[in-house]
């Protein structure tokens, strides 16, 4: 699906330093994810948070990963920052292999490699540090030597600098607003240079105007420093600010969104969006719910590979089966009785679904 906006300036998000020039993000991935599997067990019982995930992020990319409560994006993100182990498959980010961490190489890959912002403001900052403080302590906390002391602070001071809050660098949380506490937690994510940087909701907690400004502040990380990004949230409007979406559903990924912005021949700018249905390595993909419901599309379909698409048809035969046990009364799914055919249903026009490019269906 293509949505087209004319726009009046070029203020739409455009692809992200690093990112691949199609925007896909096929290449050897600063976050790699192959068939990531999570069951968690309580009482007996097993719940699959993710099932068999699949999601590449190109260095210096910054990507929005969307879904409903439940879908397992939280999961990932927990996983991605070392603070759990998956169930199966492979996790690498920058060039760390999540499932053979120890302890030791654990605290230096969340020290050096992630940064990471939660939701909760109370997480992020300690409450009777100023700002500065704040972002300094990660810093002191991974010095090799207390003779560079000048040096992170001249760090603290850029990076406050860099998210406009150098103005409270003397203030301590409850003094802050919500925007600002939040912009001096991405401060202290970023303290180590890490080459990634994770944040969960960031923007829960804040009012609109507040979070465009929190996730402007975030793009802005983005685009100077070049650290690769992925922002988590369950609120479509993050994803407008970013080139790239990801939607997961049910443990997997299942669709992703790509934005750009083209100028044409008179000089407007123009904000494209396309969605993409996800392919794994296996063929498998989801089919958006609405199209589902729309041709009642269940249980199993029919397949047509044509010269440039595959057709997507209901299974004809079940309906006329089920039609004719409702005709006749009977329980359950009736079959055929000796000499009778039932036809399968024709889309619309008469022709085979395998012979025609005009057959109704979904086409993908």
């Amino acid at each position: 699906m293509t949505t087209v906006i004319e726009l009046d300036d070029d203020g739409a998000p455009g692809a992200s330093r690093g990112a691949s020039e199609d925007g896909t993000g096929r290449g050897g991935g600063e976050i790699l994810c192959r068939d990531l599997v999570r069951i968690f067990a309580t009482d007996g019982v097993e719940v699959q948070a993710l099932q068999g995930l699949n999601l590449t992020v190109e260095p210096g990319e910054i990507v929005a990963v969307v879904g409903a409560s439940g879908s397992g994006k939280s999961t990932l993100l927990t996983i991605l920052s070392g603070l759990d182990t998956p169930t199966g498959g492979t996790a690498t980010v920058a060039g760390t292999d999540l499932l053979a961490m120890g302890p030791k190489e654990r605290v230096a890959y969340q020290r050096h490699t992630v940064g990471f912002v939660w939701q909760q403001t109370s997480r992020n900052l300690l409450p009777y540090l100023t700002a500065r403080e704040n972002v300094l302590l990660p810093l002191e906390l991974a010095a090799r030597s207390r003779r560079e002391r000048g040096a992170r602070n001249r760090r603290a001071g850029d990076l406050l600098d860099l998210l406009e809050v150098a103005d409270v660098a003397g203030r301590r949380p409850h003094e802050m607003s919500g925007g600002q506490q939040q912009r001096v937690a991405i401060a202290v994510a970023m303290a180590n240079s890490p080459r990634v940087l994770l944040a969960d909701e960031p923007t829960g907690e804040l009012d609109e105007a507040t979070s465009v400004e929190v996730l402007e502040a975030m793009r802005g990380v983005n685009r100077e420093t070049g650290v690769t990004t992925l922002v988590v949230t369950h609120d479509p409007a993050v994803s407008e600010h970013v080139a790239r979406t990801v939607r997961i559903r049910d443990g997997r990924t299942s669709t992703e969104t790509l934005r750009r912005t083209e100028t044409d021949e008179h000089g407007r700018a123009r904000h494209i969006s396309e969605e993409f249905a996800v392919l794994d390595r296996v063929g498998r993909l989801q089919l958006p719910e609405d199209f589902m419901q729309s041709l009642d599309l269940r249980d199993r379909v029919r397949l047509a590979l044509e010269e440039d698409h595959v057709g997507v048809w209901p299974d004809a035969t079940t309906r006329a089966t089920e039609t004719a046990s409702r005709d006749s009364g009977a329980p359950g799914c009736a079959t055929p009785g000796p000499g009778r055919e039932v036809e399968p249903e024709q889309p619309a026009g008469g022709h085979d679904p395998a012979g025609s490019d005009d057959a109704e269906g979904s086409e993908r």
